[in-house]
């Protein structure tokens, strides 16, 4: 519901003052298109692809395909790849598809559907249906077309979901509340729990023979790898110690497993002092448990364990090991012998890899990242022995989530460009070919997007900024401008469709603002991926010092200096990390930025995870420089800015924020109110952080280009709260 605050009489005041002062504004403006090309709704029509599957031994691969928030799984097999749908669902209910899995025949696809839960143990509900939902493991014949449920799934941390299949097809595994379940892919009997293992229990991995499923069991300040064995109904565990062991992975014998191990937790440790987290690799004879060393990292801070693909980039490939590292300061694929001996570097250069794929003859490794071309993606082959790597993809497309069919030879993707949305592809010596091209809607406007342009400018620091610039069509005069922030703050926006849903609907609404007469600069500040480490890994960051806010001042800086930007009326908007940025520039410089829209914001970095207490939350303990932190973090965050805070505010934000409490919008609302700030709100019961319903997004959307025209462009006044 979009809120208005004010008394009548105060309103009406206003509103006469406002028409008087904004009737002249209006006249000055440059007009925002009259019968502008697209809708939102066109925009943000196209069906996006996402958990891109390969059989392992038939031509075939699957998809989930979310259309206008109706989520289905979709298949294609070579050579023709004649896609077809598999499920049915036919409502924009909410319910996420996940770990999608194609039985080795091809014949079958089990996936996950349904929200993980929140603290409270609930699955995210946006429609308030009033029977509670679950979130549940499936499959589905893809020949028959009627799903069967396996059992339930109920992941307790997002992204969770992690469902196995075992080599011959038969039994998917899966990891829910804590424990490992299995049940045949049938749907025969019910899933039952593997075994009663303490701890958290999850990332299943099956030994190639199928008698046995490696695990890591999470012991709070220690973890264990764990083994169940079929025939025995027995848990053995490898090496276990007092530190941290993940990421199992079998060697094509079985006979061996290759796991991650970094140190175990410390207590007490300084908030402020950024620390190594050095690790190693460890080789396990799988029989009898013994482990030994067979690489380790440095104890300097590039030799930390990445944080960005380490799980997707960890193989045990024929006799080697391959896995990511950032110790030249990008992060980049090594590959060891697995008996231990000098890394080798795959893939040298500053530029950095991001999705992994083992290739079906297990000698080279498939990989997305930024070479050659920073803003966008594109797909690589390397030996897993070294070599130069092989461009399989180039120019002003983009391409990620590769997989290579049982033939060896044929690579599907996910692709995009700057005008067309993402769908699948597979590649072809001239290119590559679009699978499912007729789910592409008819009124999809491609012909009416504008191709953003690559902008790099300095901040007060020196340090240079990336970002995409949007021109609207014809613009030859000064007229109203936008930053654009994205989340994370581990994220990259990126010349064309994004690769995430999130930020595929956030370069859809700039495409949209931009149809509006809009000049639009999609910033990457720093603290974000893909420029290096350094780039990244701010000392003074985030809560420790809000250093990225520098290259917000700095974009806003730079549209000053155009000719088609009227300095008086720029405003910015974003989304979760966005929108704390957005908080902050309001905050911090309503002398700059003249409005600003806020989905799901920090706004006050002191309230949120370790800053409440110590251990668990509770008073007493934690960190020794816990009060010297809090007060950093209060003053990195927007709250602490609040009495300049004079410019309007659109908020926006789901009840059910699982990333984002949203106590940090009904704070700031009253601290808004307090200092007399004009503002609207949207608030979605039951939505959550990345929001499930495809017209939640539309409605928000909508408000954030009505907002800006009404508050930036035509100068109406909206009051501030009581």
């Amino acid at each position: 519901m979009k809120t208005i605050f004010g008394s009548s009489k105060l309103q009406t005041l206003a509103r006469l003052g406002a028409f008087l002062i904004c009737t002249a504004c209006a006249f000055s403006a440059p007009p925002i298109a009259e019968s502008q090309g697209f809708t939102v709704e066109q925009v943000m029509s196209s069906p996006f692809p996402e958990s891109l599957t390969a059989a392992a031994r038939a031509p075939r691969v699957a998809w989930a395909f979310d259309a206008k928030g109706v989520r289905n799984v979709w298949i294609a097999e070579a050579p023709g790849f004649s896609a077809r749908q598999a499920t049915h669902y036919s409502a924009d209910d909410g319910m996420a598809l996940a770990s999608l899995r194609l039985t080795p025949n091809g014949r079958t696809v089990v996936y996950a559907r349904g929200s993980e839960l929140n603290s409270a143990g609930e699955v995210a509900d946006p429609t308030s249906n009033v029977t509670r939902p679950n979130q549940q493991v499936w499959a589905v014949d893809v020949d028959k077309g009627e799903p069967r449920l396996l059992g339930e799934l109920n992941c307790t941390r997002e992204g969770c979901e992690d469902i196995e299949i075992s080599p011959d097809g038969a039994t998917a595994v899966w990891a829910a509340r804590g424990q490992l379940w299995a049940s045949p892919v049938s749907g025969a009997v019910p899933a039952h729990q593997l075994a009663f293992v303490r701890g958290e229990n999850d990332s299943p991995q099956w030994s190639p023979d199928g008698t046995e499923i490696a695990f890591v069991s999470h012991r709070g300040d220690h973890s264990f790898i764990g083994v169940y064995n079929f025939g025995r109904e027995s848990v053995r565990y490898l090496a276990p110690s007092v530190d941290r062991d993940s990421m199992p992975r079998w060697s094509a014998d079985g006979k061996q497993i290759a796991f991650v191990r970094n140190h175990g937790l410390e207590e007490r440790v300084p908030l402020l002092q950024t620390r190594p987290n050095p690790w190693a690799i460890y080789v396990a004879d799988a029989a009898t448990g013994e482990a030994r060393a067979v690489w380790h990292s440095t104890e300097e801070l590039v030799g930390s364990l990445p944080n960005l693909t380490e799980n997707k980039s960890f193989h045990f490939v024929g006799n080697r090991i391959v896995f990511a590292s950032e110790q030249d300061g990008w992060n980049h694929l090594y590959s060891i012998p697995a008996a231990g001996g000098s890394a080798t570097l795959l893939t040298p250069g500053e530029f950095e890899v991001e999705d992994v794929a083992v290739s079906r003859d297990g000698r080279s490794i498939i990989y997305s990242s930024n070479q050659d071309d920073i803003d966008r993606r594109h797909l690589w082959r390397v030996r897993v022995d070294g070599g130069k790597p092989e461009a399989l993809s180039k120019g002003e497309t983009m391409e990620w989530s590769p997989a290579e069919l049982a033939d060896g030879r044929t690579v599907v993707c996910l692709g995009s460009t700057a005008t067309s949305p993402a769908m699948p592809y597979r590649l072809t010596l001239s290119g590559r070919e679009m699978i499912a091209s007729s789910q592409l809607p008819a009124d999809f406007p491609s012909a009416q997007l504008v191709v953003p342009k690559q902008v790099i400018f300095p901040a007060e620091d020196g340090l240079k900024i990336h970002g995409q610039l949007f021109v609207p069509r014809g613009r030859n005069s000064a007229g109203p401008a936008l930053l654009f922030m994205h989340g994370g703050s581990r994220r990259q926006m990126m010349l064309g469709f994004h690769y995430m849903q999130y930020y595929h609907n956030a370069y859809a609404e700039n495409q949209y603002l931009a149809s509006r007469g809009y000049v639009v600069l999609s910033v990457n500040y720093r603290t974000g991926i893909m420029y290096g480490r350094a780039f990244r890994e701010r000392e003074k960051g985030g809560p420790r010092g809000a250093e990225e806010y520098l290259d917000i001042v700095a974009a806003a800086k730079y549209l000053q200096t155009l000719g088609i930007v009227d300095p008086k009326k720029i405003g910015l908007w974003g989304g979760s990390y966005g929108g704390f940025l957005t908080a902050m520039g309001l905050a911090r410089n309503s002398d700059i930025f003249a409005a600003g829209v806020d989905f799901h914001g920090v706004h006050d970095w002191s309230a949120r995870g370790i800053f409440r207490g110590g251990p668990g939350g509770q008073e007493g303990g934690g960190p020794p420089d816990r009060a010297e932190a809090l007060r950093i973090a209060f003053e990195s965050s927007p709250n602490a800015s609040i009495k300049s805070w004079k410019s309007p505010v659109l908020l926006i934000q789901g009840d059910d924020d699982r990333n984002v409490d949203f106590s940090q919008m009904v704070d700031l609302v009253q601290r808004l109110r307090e200092q007399k700030v004009p503002f609207e709100q949207i608030v979605f019961p039951d939505e959550i952080h990345d929001f499930l319903l495809w017209r939640s997004w539309v409605r928000g959307y909508k408000a954030t280009a009505d907002f800006f025209d009404r508050v930036l462009v035509k100068c109406e006044s909206i009051t501030s709260g009581n």
